[in-house]
């Protein structure tokens, strides 16, 4: 642990959350100091994140220790607990992109694998504000936890690929290791029986593949699997996968990697009327609520977060402050 002593009121201060396994910490230290003292700012402070301590608490001991910012070095993970610590105070939350899918940088469109970048936008930048998603997760009769999520929640296909990824490969590879683990949970051939309730909506019955709800809309390797979604629109994104035989697993492919991917990307192609596709349905909403016959795998910004019986989601708009480029 590094963690620093408080420093002087005179001057903002920031703090800098950092996953040891993933930074280069006397690299980044280096031009740390040199943008803190170009703008102005303190002696920037450093909390080492763990197995134990993901980020929460690490968060936490940087705001009781009085940072105006903090800095999170690490990977979606990282960023996510994080945000879980700081969304209700008056910090803003910066990021150095330092992990397999950096989505929500990714989504911000901040720049990737430039230390110097990414900490000269840290202290010279604005803030802007954007929506966090609030999830309540039950794994069993009465075990209730409540979490924040930046990028999306997922029950089905993308949980169980994530709890079939090998992590250890994943070190090596990066994201060429899901590649396997998505073959396997396509095999899957359990279905989800979920309840859910949208907004003030009926209740409703549905069979699913995978349900996936989003604050953005970006993935790796330039996927964009919502097209519509906005990090600062106020509500969610819904996609619901309902294949049922080879052929709506070709059209989901069609719709994401083609529509979305290429068409939705170009100010031709968005002029363009898409087709709907029966096995993808897409929904927007504040808040929703989900109960499901079984337990069932769910993640949060690409981490497997046990299972779950039941979840309620909800959105919180502009419920975090990040620091992006002025020029952004």
């Amino acid at each position: 642990m590094s963690d620093s002593t408080q420093p002087e009121a005179s001057a903002k201060v920031a703090a800098l959350v950092y996953n040891p396994i993933k930074v280069d910490l006397d690299a980044i230290k280096a031009v740390v100091a040199a943008e803190e003292k170009a703008a102005g700012w303190g002696e920037t402070l450093y909390f080492e994140t763990s197995v134990e301590d993901p980020g929460q608490g690490a968060t936490k001991r940087a705001l009781e220790a009085g940072a105006d910012m903090v800095i999170v070095a690490g990977g979606d993970g990282t960023v996510r607990a994080a945000a879980e610590a700081i969304h209700d105070s008056d910090a803003a939350l910066a990021l150095l992109p330092s992990g397999t899918g950096n989505l929500l940088a990714r989504n911000l469109d901040l720049t990737l694998d430039d230390l110097e970048h990414s900490i000269h936008s840290a202290f010279t930048g604005r803030d802007r504000e954007i929506d966090l998603g609030m999830i309540d997760i039950r794994s069993g009769e009465s075990a209730t936890t409540s979490h924040v999520f930046l990028v999306m929640a997922g029950l089905g296909l993308d949980a169980k690929m994530l709890a079939n990824t090998d992590e250890e490969l994943k070190k090596k590879v990066g994201w060429l290791a899901y590649v396997g683990a998505i073959f396997k949970a396509l095999t899957d051939k359990n279905e989800l029986r979920v309840r859910y309730k949208l907004d003030s909506g009926r209740v409703k019955n549905v069979r699913a593949h995978t349900i996936i709800v989003g604050n953005c809309g970006s993935l790796q390797a330039n996927v964009l699997l919502l097209p519509e979604a906005a990090v600062d629109d106020g509500e969610f994104d819904i996609l619901i996968l309902r294949p049922e035989n080879p052929f709506h697993w070709v059209q989901i492919l069609f719709k994401i990697i083609w529509e979305n991917g290429v068409l939705m990307r170009t100010k031709l192609g968005r002029k363009m009327p898409m087709k709907d596709v029966t096995a993808l349905n897409y929904v927007k909403g504040k808040e929703l609520t989900l109960k499901l016959s079984r337990a069932e795998e769910i993640e949060l910004d690409g981490d497997g977060m046990g299972t779950a019986v039941a979840v309620k989601v909800r959105i919180k708009p502009g419920g975090l402050t990040v620091r992006v480029p002025q020029d952004a």
